[in-house]
């Protein structure tokens, strides 16, 4: 029987104002939204997701997003912190510089235009991002740092660089299904295994393969159950060392309101459910010391899933349209 797969329940904590026109007056309303996802069933974003974690006894890794803070103040990074904090999880760093433009003042000279992804950043732009993230988590309590995810996972080689001068040793930003992701180190590093890069520690997004053959990201919102557990099953029976499964503080909402999706809440449930029942088999962890060795190629393989449980998906994603 392998040993325990080690499992690491990922969430991307970003508030976005639906543009980048009236962002004050958008804010409250926005915040509200985005880390309550208040509704007359319940609040269904940050609230749910650790409600669920904690009735299941499992802990998450999330990775928070800080910049928005710099416009805003650290108040409302630290109600964000203190909810994922108060049970106990794993808190990272998350950056979207898409907010490099909107803060006062300015990171840096020449942050004065709108650039979403981190790799359109100069290495020294990257470090100064990277420098005032940890700087906004320290004033709120996380002043321990260890991995990192570039928003959109649209890192580059610079990333590395900056990551290890600002003394980050693991990255999850790697994802072969996004084309934003590293570009300039597709066809040099393995996107869908664990290796090092300029003295970073890389754990990739995971990927399998659908009942289609395609290639799929392990995210809540974008796969059935089925396909979560039974690519869960086929990295396990193939001695992977590493899952990486994706989800964000909004996903259990349906798009552009507090409305919770009930179809990717059941999904949750029953992920949970299924790896606090497994976890002689499933080792849901933090991402704080990720071992640097790396897995034997010959006996690593990509997950799979299979055909009905796509298919599955593909009616799930049918009924959410028609619900709205």
């Amino acid at each position: 029987m392998p040993q325990a797969m080690n499992v690491y329940l990922s969430f991307d904590i970003e508030v976005w104002c639906g543009g980048w026109n009236d962002l004050d007056g958008k804010f409250p309303a926005s915040f509200e939204r985005y880390v309550y996802g208040r509704s007359p069933k319940g609040d269904y974003a940050l609230p749910k997701t650790l409600e669920i974690l904690a009735r299941n006894g499992l802990k998450g890794v999330f990775f928070v997003e800080p910049l928005f803070a710099a416009r805003f103040g650290v108040d409302a990074l630290a109600v964000i912190v203190d909810l994922i904090r108060a049970g106990g999880h794993d808190i990272q760093l998350h950056l979207h510089p898409e907010w490099a433009d909107e803060l006062r003042p300015l990171p840096f000279a020449g942050a004065n235009r709108k650039r979403q992804h981190l790799a359109f950043y100069t290495l020294d732009e990257q470090i100064a991002l990277i420098r005032l993230g940890l700087d906004l988590m320290a004033q709120v309590g996380c002043d321990e740092i260890t991995a990192f995810r570039a928003g959109s996972f649209a890192s580059n080689a610079d990333t590395y660089r900056a990551l290890r001068t600002c003394g980050i040793g693991i990255d999850s930003s790697l994802n072969e299904v996004c084309a934003d992701s590293a570009p300039d180190l597709r066809g040099k590093l393995d996107f869908t295994r664990p290796q090092a890069f300029e003295g970073v520690n890389i754990l990739p997004m995971t990927v399998f393969r659908d009942g289609t053959g395609r290639l799929r990201p392990a995210q809540l919102g974008a796969c059935s159950f089925a396909e979560l557990r039974q690519a869960l099953e086929s990295a396990y029976q193939a001695k992977t060392e590493h899952f990486v499964i994706l989800s964000h503080n909004f996903e259990m909402l349906r798009q552009g309101s507090s409305v919770p999706d009930g179809i990717v809440v059941r999904r949750f449930e029953r992920l949970c459910r299924f790896l606090a029942a497994r976890r002689d088999q499933f080792a849901v962890t933090s991402m704080r010391m990720l071992p640097t060795s790396e897995p034997d190629a010959a006996v690593l393989s990509l997950p799979v899933a299979g055909l009905p449980a796509t298919l599955w998906r593909h009616g799930e994603q049918l009924a959410r349209r028609i619900l709205g």
